[in-house]
């Protein structure tokens, strides 16, 4: 553990960087400070307006590109368009949402936070040529992976485990990932960060008592942006080992490190099944 901070980037002079949901929140501090350091960034965003505002608050060379991680029609558009990456940030996501499908019948949270990222990250893994860092939570600790009903059709939905599901979905996608890698002979890394608890636009969505309890939580114990966004850059810009999970040493603040996850995030054999499973459903497979 250390005191870095996004003061301590370096030159990401000649890299090129995409963030996803670069618009606000974690994703717009993590695309302005790379921007800050000279990458090329890549603003990977659904609403074009909102990320052609963000992209006006940062300086050096911003982009703006359309990417819609509920229509996988638009993830494989998105990727046609991108010839080389260093960088890929899969950032964007969804808490605890109210039931709603995405375009190709996913539950929207496990259809965002999980399969969308998945079959963005196989499309462009050939072009990518040095690590993807996919923002989970710690939310992971309350979820469970039902890959018999991924996409809560055959249960009742409850908001906050889709969501525990999704996050503990990026934690087990970053492990398969990065055990495809490794017995790939590739030197690109896959790792995975947690902002602790930041007040950011992903609360407020739940309705009701959710609503009003993560308000709560913003005013006694939640962090800003650029703290949860911490995390994120220092498992971008740091010699890390593939699979490393970041985030606070204190779960919701300290200094940025390495840290724990839970058991079930540590499950090989979730992990190469769910990685089947998102084959299936999402159309894409590793590609080296």
């Amino acid at each position: 553990m250390s005191d870095w901070t996004a003061a301590d980037l370096p030159s990401f002079a000649g890299r090129t960087v995409i963030v996803t949901g670069a618009n606000s929140g974690l994703g717009l501090v993590t695309a302005r400070e790379l921007a800050r350091v000279g990458a090329t960034t890549i603003l990977a965003v659904r609403n074009l307006d909102r990320g052609r505002t963000a992209a006006a608050t940062m300086t050096g060379d911003v982009q703006v590109r359309e990417l819609d991680l509920q229509n996988l029609a638009s993830v494989r558009a998105f990727a046609d368009g991108v010839e080389h990456v260093d960088v890929l940030i899969n950032n964007a996501g969804i808490m605890a949402v109210p039931y709603a499908q995405t375009a190709d019948g996913f539950e929207s949270q496990i259809g965002t936070n999980h399969l969308g990222h998945f079959a963005l990250t196989n499309l462009l893994l050939p072009r990518i040529t040095d690590r993807v860092v996919t923002v989970s939570s710690m939310m992971h600790l309350f979820g469970r992976v039902n890959l018999k009903d991924l996409n809560w059709k055959a249960r009742p939905y409850l908001a906050w485990p889709a969501y525990g599901q999704s996050k503990l979905a990026n934690l087990l996608f970053t492990s398969e990932l990065q055990r495809k890698l490794t017995a790939s002979g590739s030197s690109v890394r896959a790792l995975v960060a947690h902002p602790g608890y930041s007040a950011t636009n992903l609360q407020g969505q739940t309705g009701g008592f959710g609503d009003r309890l993560t308000g709560l939580g913003n005013r006694m114990i939640a962090t800003d942006a650029d703290f949860g966004a911490r995390q994120t850059l220092f498992a971008v810009a740091q010699d890390l080992p593939g699979d490393s999970f970041i985030g606070p040493k204190y779960s919701t603040r300290g200094p940025s490190g390495p840290t724990w996850r839970s058991p079930l995030a540590r499950d090989r054999a979730k992990a190469a099944a769910l990685w089947t499973l998102s084959e299936q459903l999402t159309g894409t497979e590793f590609p080296l």
